[in-house]
């Protein structure tokens, strides 16, 4: 049995399954995971427990009784993915607080990664457009505040333990199989877009993702840092990538208009909403150096990866035979 043992909470979604298929293949680890939904991939090396995040005391049994090298926390919830608003932070604290919980018992423990989110900087009115890991943390949404939260409780933990915890600050993960708000709302046929201005942000690809975090997990990284894509599109920009019809607004209209998304079944989050209006980027250098990575998919392939969703194809009763 190999000696680095990996646990991954938020195995059962999209990111920590594409996070634990990568290690699966590498075969050098023994990874066990836990999430409130079972992974929908064949992991054929990876143990996997559904615990909900909630029963934090069942969580923390379980990481302390593994007692990883590494962790990788992707139990991170954002609103109207996989949780509604108000379970999502909820969730998202609760996994937190029983990792590192657990972890303070850990005496195998090398090295922990964290998912956090560039909405955590925030877009005051006058904050920079594409802050950088040294720029002020002043979330306006209440997903940036949760990222916040998860980030005060590691960087806690790395101060009193010594372990390195590397918060991974990705820019909005969105594709056509993965369950984001923002990639639903932008394949709707007609999307609400921002009138004045169309300000521009920055995506990221769910394989650069796990190329990253991987990358993490082998560096000695302790720290925030900016893992978004290169170039950025606007909301029109991206919705006309798609062929799908821009309509622009502004103002009161933006309530109005998450009401009538909701019923369609794609419902905005604040934080999607502080996006279309204000844009979201980052500086992403640091990353690309002290992991030496980088992303293999611009913003404007990832928007059109995202619209790639293959149509249904029936089959007539002489071709499925």
């Amino acid at each position: 049995m190999s000696t680095t043992r990996i646990f991954i909470t938020g195995l059962g979604g999209h990111l920590g399954t594409s996070v634990a298929l990568a290690l699966d293949a590498a075969g050098d680890a023994t990874v066990m995971g836990a999430d409130i939904d079972p992974p929908r991939r064949h992991l054929p090396r990876t143990a996997f427990e559904r615990v909900p995040p909630e029963d934090s005391e069942r969580l923390t049994a379980l990481i302390g009784d593994f007692d990883p090298t590494h962790v990788v926390h992707l139990g991170i919830y954002e609103p109207h993915a996989r949780s509604r608003p108000g379970d999502a932070h909820a969730r998202s604290l609760s996994a937190t607080e029983a990792v590192f919980r657990a972890t303070t018992e850990c005496r195998s423990l090398e090295r922990v990664v964290v998912r956090s989110g560039i909405e955590i900087y925030g877009r005051r009115r006058g904050s920079p457009l594409g802050p950088d890991e040294d720029s002020a943390v002043d979330p306006t949404t209440p997903y940036g505040r949760t990222l916040r939260d998860v980030e005060e409780f590691s960087r806690s933990f790395s101060r009193d333990s010594g372990v390195p915890v590397a918060q991974l600050r990705y820019a909005p993960i969105v594709g056509p199989h993965i369950p984001s708000p923002i990639g639903r709302y932008l394949r709707l046929p007609v999307v609400p877009v921002s009138a004045i201005p169309d300000p521009p942000f920055s995506l990221l690809h769910i394989e650069d993702m796990t190329a990253a975090t991987i990358a993490a997990l082998e560096g000695d990284w302790s720290g925030p840092l900016n893992v978004v894509a290169e170039g950025a599109v606007s909301g029109s920009q991206a919705v006309r990538l798609g062929g799908r019809v821009p309509v622009p607004i502004m103002g009161p209209l933006w309530a109005f208009a998450r009401s009538i998304t909701g019923l369609l079944g794609s419902p905005l989050p604040q934080h999607g909403v502080e996006m279309l209006t204000r844009g979201r980027t980052a500086d992403g250098g640091r990353a690309r150096e002290v992991l030496e990575w980088d992303a293999r998919y611009s913003t404007v392939e990832v928007v059109k990866d995202l619209y790639q969703w293959a149509s249904v194809v029936y089959m007539g009763e002489r071709e499925a035979a």
